[in-house]
């Protein structure tokens, strides 16, 4: 496939020039930079592309330009090249009609004129822009293949660990596309070897565990060092921000993951009320992001591995890890999040990945085209994902077992879902049985109010019914309420019956009864359950821990 193209348009030819330049010698190596001076010639170009079918992924145009405004042409543009990326360049005068076109026509960012220098005012949203298009095109970036039965749960783990990790594949149905045939052919395989991964530089992976799969792909699942300043469990939103503010604050820091950096956030299709996107962004991006940020002041991330204990070892604290490894840290910070909360209802744990998934990526919508898709619960979490998924399912029932929505689910949410024409929503309704030969085929839905039960077919159900913390891993040297909350500093008063907290001194705000160990994020009790507070939980906690290091 040739490199996808990147579409400069603008009038003026000194500028259009300038701004090509600027481009080319930035992406050139990846991408071609094609330019137009005109909306009618932007057009012409991109349908030229679409008969070839090459790919584009950004337009960057003016705005101001006779007979047709950038705006105007990227509306147009969504005909010939639906996925590309949108970039308006306005004066200031503009910015009102920029916003706009936010809502009206999925603009991407818009930037003003001038932009130079360009190191610091346009090659970084160009950089986000295109490492979101190559996230979701990875057929043009990737090399990776997975060869697999697509209600493998097998499958599916391997999938979703790829996707929240961003790292691009081609998936290929052994049952039904002929390429994925071929290739389960040529490897010799069985059944048995089924998910079949392939690697472009190493041999093929046969039914791979995570951590295999991880090491395999050059991931880092071992620590480096015998001592850490800070050990952050966890890398929600609350964990990343605790590793930004370590790391850049001078401690040696590292962050275990038992899956992808992002957490039960790093799911979400669409986070709008996130401070200072007023497009919102996807939780996959909001991970990115922050996954930068910590990488660029030098803190370690540690993936595919389980926490199983935690242990005080005199001055150090020390996590234990799935397959008898340790690492010891002078502070700990537990952001371990939460999980959604089991559905107990007959069939559902027989069909688990099979059909029936707890929360659900952005990347799983596509994999649903054409079918008719049920998801239950009645929180915001259950709307995003409702949503993404009518953008490729023919239709989405939301069960909920409340009379109404309103009461549950932001507005803003009610009203998309209300708008949307192949989303149905069954109130005072739930679930009694998934039932399925290999795979969910049916489910059970019973009326609370009438208790009339129905039978409908399905193929794909998707759970968001509230969050137990994960904490399960926790011994008694850590206070947790009855649901598994985890207590700190104000909690902790009056704690009669063991663990107590152990020192003269009160404990720290965030502080658990293990001195020098931290809570931050949605895993503590009475916290707000927001992406915003569990950031700002995060931040908190390195300041605390820097006060508790000058102590010790």
């Amino acid at each position: 496939m040739s490199r996808p193209t990147i579409l400069t348009v603008d009038d003026d030819e000194q500028v259009s020039a300038a701004l090509s330049r600027d481009l080319k010698r930035q992406y050139g190596g990846q991408y071609r930079v094609m330019a137009a001076t005109s909306g009618a010639e932007a057009l012409s170009l991109l349908g030229s592309l679409a008969l070839r079918g090459e790919p584009v992924a950004l337009i960057v145009t003016d705005q101001r330009m006779p007979q047709m405004t950038g705006v105007e042409l990227l509306a147009k543009a969504r005909e010939d090249a639906p996925d590309a990326k949108a970039l308006l360049l306005t004066a200031y005068a503009d910015t009102d009609v920029a916003i706009v076109a936010i809502n009206e026509i999925g603009l991407d960012y818009y930037l003003l004129k001038p932009w130079d220098p360009p190191q610091e005012r346009l090659f970084p949203v160009v950089d986000d822009l295109l490492g979101d298009w190559q996230r979701a095109h990875p057929e043009v970036t990737s090399d990776l293949r997975i060869v697999g039965d697509r209600w493998s749960d097998r499958a599916h783990e391997l999938k979703t660990f790829l996707a929240r990790n961003h790292v691009p594949y081609q998936w290929y149905d052994v049952e039904r596309d002929d390429e994925g045939r071929r290739l389960y052919d040529l490897a010799g395989s069985s059944a048995e070897d089924l998910p079949l991964v392939l690697p472009p530089d190493a041999e093929p992976l046969r039914s791979p565990a995570v951590r295999e799969l991880a090491a395999a792909l050059h991931l880092h699942t071992d620590a480096r060092h015998a001592l850490y300043d800070v050990c952050i469990v966890g890398a929600g939103p609350a964990g990343l921000a605790a590793g930004v503010y370590a790391a850049s604050e001078g401690l040696r820091t590292v962050i275990v993951e038992r899956e992808a950096p992002g957490g039960q956030a790093g799911q979400s299709a669409a986070i709008e009320n996130y401070l200072g996107f007023p497009r919102g962004l996807s939780g996959s991006d909001l991970a990115q992001r922050a996954l930068a940020q910590v990488s660029r002041f030098g803190a370690e991330l540690v993936l595919a591995r389980d926490v199983s204990g935690l242990e005080q070892r005199g001055p150090a604290r020390a996590l234990l890890l799935d397959g008898a490894d340790a690492i010891e840290a002078r502070s700990v910070v537990l952001a371990t999040g939460v999980s959604y909360r089991r559905l107990d209802v007959d069939g559902i744990d027989r069909l688990q990945g099979r059909g029936v998934y707890y929360g659900a990526n952005a990347s799983d919508a596509a994999q649903c085209s054409d079918d008719v898709v049920y998801v239950v619960g009645g929180a915001n979490s259950a709307g995003q994902a409702a949503l993404n998924l009518a953008r490729f399912a023919k239709q989405v029932v939301l069960v909920v077992r409340g009379p109404a929505l309103a009461a549950t689910m932001s507005s803003y949410l009610v009203n998309r879902i209300t708008a949307a024409d192949n989303v149905t929503v069954r109130c005072d309704s739930e679930v009694l049985e998934a039932a399925g030969d290999g795979h969910l085929e049916t489910l059970t839905i019973r009326n609370r109010v009438t208790d009339e039960a129905e039978e409908v077919p399905a193929s794909w159900l998707f759970i968001f019914i509230g969050a137990t913390p994960r904490t399960g891993w926790l011994d008694a040297g850590i206070a947790c309420d009855e649901r598994g909350f985890v207590l700190t500093g104000p909690d902790l008063a009056g704690l009669s019956d063991p663990p107590m907290w152990p020192l003269a001194r009160p404990p720290l705000p965030l502080e658990t009864s293990m001195p020098g160990v931290f809570a931050a994020g949605d895993v503590r009790l009475e916290s707000m359950k927001r992406v915003a507070s569990a950031v700002g939980d995060g931040a908190m906690s390195i300041y605390l821990t820097h006060r508790y290091l000058a102590m010790t």
